[in-house]
Order: C-alpha cells, then structure tokens, then sequence
C-alpha cells in the first residue's frame, strides 16, 4: 500500500536531454530495466551521492567521470546495484560505460553509470550492454515518465515533477524524476533522482543550487534510517533556452532556486508516499529550536522511532512514545516545562505531561488520517526544521523479508 494517488503529472521535455529505456532482463524478463540519458555538448551537470563509506562501484566512478569527462551520457540499470562487489564491480561499471561510449563516439569518461537494486551479486554486464542498441534506438525528449517507470525497484509508482515559469516573456522548464520506497534515510536515501532544466546555469553554481536544494528535500526524508550505498541526484542544466541564471540577477535566481527546491520537494514526498508498506505520510516539524542540530535530532529521533512509527500505522495516539523519544534524542537541559507537541493542531503535552484540553477522540482522529503532522515545540530558540517519514506497517517487513525472492 502507497500513500495517495500514482498519478504523474505532465513532465514536459528538456530541450537538450533525449532518454531512450529498454528491458535487459536483469532480474525479471520483460522487464524495462535500462535507461539511457543523452545529454546536449554545452550542458552543465551536478551531482551529490551517497555518504555510506560502502558506497557503490556506479557511484565511485560517477563521482570520478563528473570531475573528468565532458558528461554525455547516463547509464541507469535496476536489479542490481553493483555494491559490494569489490574490484569486480569496478571493472564491470568500466565495461558498461566503455560499451555505450564506443556505441556513441564518445569517451568512457563521458559516461555517468547508476545502478540501484540487489547489494552483493555481480552485475550482469552481458545483458546490460546487449540492451543499449534498443535504448539508443528509441532515444527521445518526451520519455521522462517512461524513464520514471524504468528506474523503479521495490516502488509501486513512478515518480515525476515539472515546474515551469516565466521570465521578460521567456518560460524556463525544470523536469526530474527519482525513485525510492525503502532504505530510505537522509545521506542520500536509497533512491536516485535526474532532474533537468533549459537554463543556464554554470557549474559552479549549479552545485551549489543542487546541494542546498537536497538538503532541504532529499535529506529531510527518512523511512527506516537506513542509508544506502547507491544514493545519488543529478542535476543537468542544459543552457538550451538561453536565459542565464546567475546571482546577480536576484529576481530571476530567486525563480529558479523556488521552482528548483518545488521539483526536488515533490520528488522526495513522492518517495515517502511510496514508502514499502507506507499507509501514512507524516510531517515531523521542530520549532524554536537552540540550534539546526538539535532540531534535526529531535526530529530524526521520533522519525526513527519503531514504537511511535507502529503506533502511526495503528492509529493509536499513544503520545507517550512521542514524548519518550523527544526525551532521548540528546538535547542538552531540555526543560520539560517549556516543551509542547501537538498532532496536527491538537495540543497532546504541555507543562511536562498530557495537556488539559486533549482527549482520547481527538487523538484518535488525527492518527486515522493519511497525513499526519506532528509539532514539537522546544522553545529554546528561533530554528525550525521539518522532516518527513512514514508508518512501520506488517507490508514493510513482508516487503524487505521477500526482497531477494
């Protein structure tokens, strides 16, 4: 069960990225597993990946091409996610990039390779490589929610998001997909994201857009705190439309950092929402915070928390595990007195216990919803943060037990 509608919306194309799919039969046959990104000669590109120290052969050698290469091509497979399998693995994401760089006349640094699915099993050169004559075939501007689809794993949905707004009479497109439904936590989350835009913007800057954009999105995301080992988003800006983003045109960077930070929100909501086993989407908002580090804590800390996250799918308002986990999460002379937690606008703890005006109904009614806010007022200072996680359901367990099945 996924949380709200599997609808994408229209994702319109970018003018100077064509995407072709194909089906290499990795883990299931049939299977759409292969997508190939073409990306125009003057485009800029930015990346950020995972922090797990064991992080992925496609990841390394992304990480190595985006400092190298002229940036091409990216070469996407699911099923298998070349981690964890040392030297090989290194050698086998070589020979992917070197197969399509002699396929399109290009170097094997021109090649990005990302790889999500199974940790551990060797990847399947043979067949990967078998399928880039079908994907180079059908390469097109307007398949971005084929492509959606193509990057999905243990998702029940594709994923989609596409902003687009005007400037002295030009329109300016922002289109990304990502996929994601388990090992999902902060430092990227298991999940891969490519977003595009047709502006220009330098390379410089476009990682810096891109770092700040995911740390208020990608990485304020977490379903079972679990950080994968393949985690990356890329962003590519194309420089097709002509208009030039720069910081010294205040007004227009500001249109362009907005819609950026909407299409990368949506993006990492929809992969809550598709969170394995999710039957909630719950917004955890610290308020009046000492510090961002506290606040994060405090947040991450009932996020994580498998009592309260149970308690979420039951829709039991046992608030005592919210406070409980407000209570470890490490805040140094926390005053008790001064904290408050509400569900959504029902006040549940006030003055160091359950508050006068809550009751059993009201809690109950708020817990039963799909959405769910829960406020944590510190009163320590002026620094909010939010973070979005979901339920603990029986689906959840069922889902990661079968997962290599």
């Amino acid at each position: 069960m996924a949380v709200g509608p599997a609808i994408l919306p229209v994702l319109h194309p970018i003018n100077g990225v064509r995407l072709g799919i194909a089906s290499a039969g990795i883990k299931k046959p049939g299977r759409k597993d292969v997508v190939v990104l073409e990306i125009a000669e003057q485009a800029t590109l930015a990346g950020v990946f995972t922090q797990n120290a064991f992080c992925a052969a496609p990841v390394i050698i992304s990480k190595e091409h985006l400092r190298q290469g002229a940036n091409r091509y990216l070469l996407i497979n699911t099923g298998n996610a070349n981690a964890g399998t040392g030297a090989q693995g290194m050698q086998d994401g070589y020979a992917c990039c070197s197969a399509l760089a002699e396929a399109v006349g290009v170097t094997r640094e021109d090649i990005l390779p990302f790889s999500t699915g199974v940790i551990g099993e060797s990847l399947p050169v043979d067949k990967i490589v078998s399928a880039l004559p079908a994907a180079l075939a059908n390469l097109n501007d307007n398949l971005w929610a084929e492509a959606a689809s193509g990057i999905m794993t243990t998702d029940t949905r594709p994923k989609g998001a596409c902003v687009q707004f005007s400037y002295e009479g030009q329109t300016i497109t922002l289109t990304g997909i990502s996929k994601g439904a388990g090992m999902i936590m902060p430092n990227m989350a298991t999940m891969l994201g490519f977003a595009a835009t047709d502006a220009v913007v330098d390379a410089e800057l476009l990682q810096a857009l891109l770092k700040e954009a995911a740390d208020l999105t990608f990485n304020r995301i977490t379903i079972d705190g679990d950080t994968s080992t393949n985690d990356s988003c890329m962003l590519i800006a194309t420089g097709k439309s002509g208009v030039v983003i720069s910081k010294e045109n205040e007004t227009l960077y500001r249109l362009f950092k907005d819609a950026l930070h909407q299409v990368m929100l949506e993006l990492s909501l929809a992969i809550v929402k598709d969170g394995e086993g999710a039957t909630k989407l719950v917004t955890i908002c610290v308020e009046s915070a000492a510090t961002q580090k506290e606040a994060l804590a405090t947040a991450y800390t009932v996020a994580h928390s498998p009592l309260v996250k149970t308690a979420l799918f039951a829709s039991d308002p046992n608030w005592g595990r919210i406070l409980a986990a407000v209570g470890r999460a490490g805040i140094e002379n926390l005053q008790l007195d001064n904290l408050q937690i509400y569900l959504d606008d029902v006040c549940i703890v006030e003055k160091g216990g359950r508050a006068d005006s809550y009751t059993e109904a009201a809690g109950k009614k708020v817990m039963s919803q799909e959405n769910i806010l829960i406020k944590i007022i510190l009163n320590r200072g002026d620094i909010s943060e939010t973070v979005w996680t979901t339920d603990l359901s029986v689906d959840y367990v069922t889902i990661n037990a079968d997962y290599r099945s």
